[in-house]
């Protein structure tokens, strides 16, 4: 992979990482947007791990989101959430960003 891919690649994750915690709840959440936002981190979490891309990142923000719920804290338990959603999304862009690059390579 060339250093102009492996820099976009960087760049477009650390943006939607970025936008996940700017638009992070501000709001007190509750027990249903906590729900809300775990199932849909939950779901592009396995759509990554599917694909075989899952990161180690998102599924620790996604057992933390959980342990957060646990203990009652839903603001921190959906900030987890959007944050392994966002990580998983980055991973299955990652995936079909990177599938067909070893064909670009030039043997030598």
């Amino acid at each position: 992979m060339s250093n102009g891919m492996m820099r976009l690649t960087a760049l477009v994750v650390l943006s939607m990482v970025l936008v996940a915690a700017a638009t992070a709840v501000r709001a007190a959440s509750t027990e249903a947007d906590y729900k809300a936002a775990y199932a849909a981190a939950e779901a592009a979490n396995n759509e990554a791990g599917k694909l075989r891309n899952q990161w180690t990142t998102a599924v620790k923000a996604l057992k933390n989101a959980k342990a957060a719920a646990d203990a009652g804290d839903f603001d921190k338990a959906v900030a987890q959430s959007k944050t392994s959603e966002t990580l998983s999304k980055a991973a299955i862009f990652q995936f079909n960003e990177q599938k067909d690059a070893w064909r670009k390579l030039e043997i030598r």
